[in-house]
């Protein structure tokens, strides 16, 4: 290894050719017709994913362990591995109709840091980890974020494990079977920071034209099952004054629901994703309508009002006395700040390296959002094509994707140290 001394390291650059290939050579893992990715999570083809990257990480130098719940650390020795790690990753699972770069950046923007610095011949004073999550989509086995909830706390491992999938096939069984059922105990170890790589999921760096996100937190979200009851009758004899429509009265809440979010701009956001309608015949009043509330918002006081004029909207309806209504949350996690010494080393590195930049909140769950709560923890997100994510025509540009992984880099270094430097 050279005498690290004598590396600029603020010079120092990713192989902008190497992430990109990388990228595509995963991405033809459960490649669809479409150009997208189906690579759900415990599947055969999940495990080829992470035996591949398991292949490279070890080509890479890195010893590679594997905790109970499946998720994968590569690490890197720093010059004193006393001191904690600082780790960087994402996920390589996908949703049915998924794309090539959601989560999967996120993992090989980390192996792509460790290539570099290997290449350079450069030590971090810190050990460097990349870490693979397990189930982050949730498309297959819920929870979603599944890997690092159980490592941060928020399940237990008991809880996750007899989890099953509509084939009745359980994360613990998926996990042996694929061979990805690891010795490592999945709880929190000191970690000195956690950065993770993401295309943006949305549209406002492209529409701002700003290469760098620099994720000052995730919005809070709060999930529930409503449904809406009402009486089935004959859609000619019944007349309009007597009828207990339950699809009218689910309709008039739906846009009441998106009110809540305008209400409280601009960071709220709320919708209705899923409806079932019974019986759904043309020509009878339906009597039961079934629909999903996701509530948004990036403080929890807000969140709290959100929550409560929904329960006002729910309580107006019912009084009116045409309809019942009935309300669950089914999920529910506050808002997550990220710190500020992480963001400020995500802001720093994309001033040094002169790249357009602006603060942004994600609306989207991810695998930091549990980070957050045991390790220093901040987010680079980089442009994605008209902001389309979790569909197969997910796209994003090779030098945004290079810029977001300079900024890891950077902020890595920025945290771990280098040795003689």
């Amino acid at each position: 290894m050279m005498d690290t001394a004598t590396v600029n390291t603020a010079t120092l650059r990713i192989d902008s050719q190497r992430l990109w290939d990388s990228l595509m050579s995963l991405a033809q893992i459960g490649a669809t017709p479409k150009g997208g990715v189906c690579r759900l999570a415990l599947t055969d083809l999940d495990k080829q994913g992470r035996d591949l990257f398991v292949q490279w990480a070890e080509q890479a130098g890195c010893t590679v362990r594997v905790d109970q719940i499946g998720n994968i650390f590569a690490r890197r020795d720093g010059l004193d591995n006393t001191l904690p790690p600082v780790l960087t990753g994402s996920h390589i699972d996908t949703q049915p109709t998924g794309g090539k770069f959601d989560g999967n950046y996120g993992v090989l923007a980390g192996l792509e840091v460790i290539r570099r610095l290997n290449d350079q011949g450069i030590q971090t004073q810190a050990p460097l980890e990349v870490v693979v999550w397990t189930n982050e989509e949730g498309s297959r086995f819920v929870p979603v974020m599944m890997g690092s909830g159980v490592f941060a706390g928020a399940f237990t491992l008991d809880h996750v494990l007899v989890q099953t999938d509509t084939e009745g096939k359980s994360v613990g069984d998926e996990l042996k079977r694929i061979g990805y059922a690891g010795a490592t105990p999945c709880a929190p170890f000191p970690v000195k920071a956690y950065f993770e790589a993401h295309i943006e999921q949305g549209p406002m760096l492209e529409a701002t034209d700003n290469v760098i996100g620099v994720v000052t937190g995730a919005l809070g979200q709060r999930w529930y099952d409503v449904v809406v009851t009402g009486m089935e009758a004959h859609a000619g004899p019944t007349p309009m004054e007597l009828r207990k429509d339950a699809l009218l009265a689910a309709a008039r809440l739906i846009q009441d629901i998106n009110q809540i979010a305008l209400d409280h701009a601009p960071h709220a956001r709320s919708t209705v994703g899923w409806i079932d309608a019974y019986p759904n015949s043309r020509n009878v009043i339906p009597g039961t309508v079934k629909l999903s509330v996701d509530l948004r918002a990036a403080s929890d006081d807000v969140l709290s009002a959100m929550d409560g004029e929904l329960k006002a909207l729910c309580t107006r309806l019912q009084d009116e006395g045409r309809v019942s209504l009935s309300m669950e949350q089914v999920v529910y996690f506050p808002p997550q700040p990220f710190h500020q010494e992480q963001v400020d080393a995500v802001r720093q590195a994309s001033q040094h390296l002169g790249l357009s930049h602006k603060d942004i909140v994600s609306g989207a769950g991810h695998d930091a959002v549990y980070m957050a709560r045991v390790t220093p923890t901040a987010m680079i997100f980089v442009p994605c094509k008209d902001g389309i994510s979790h569909n197969e025509i997910e796209d994003a540009k090779q030098d945004h994707l290079e810029a977001g992984c300079n900024v890891l880099l950077q902020a890595m270094l920025q945290q771990a140290g280098v040795a003689g430097g």
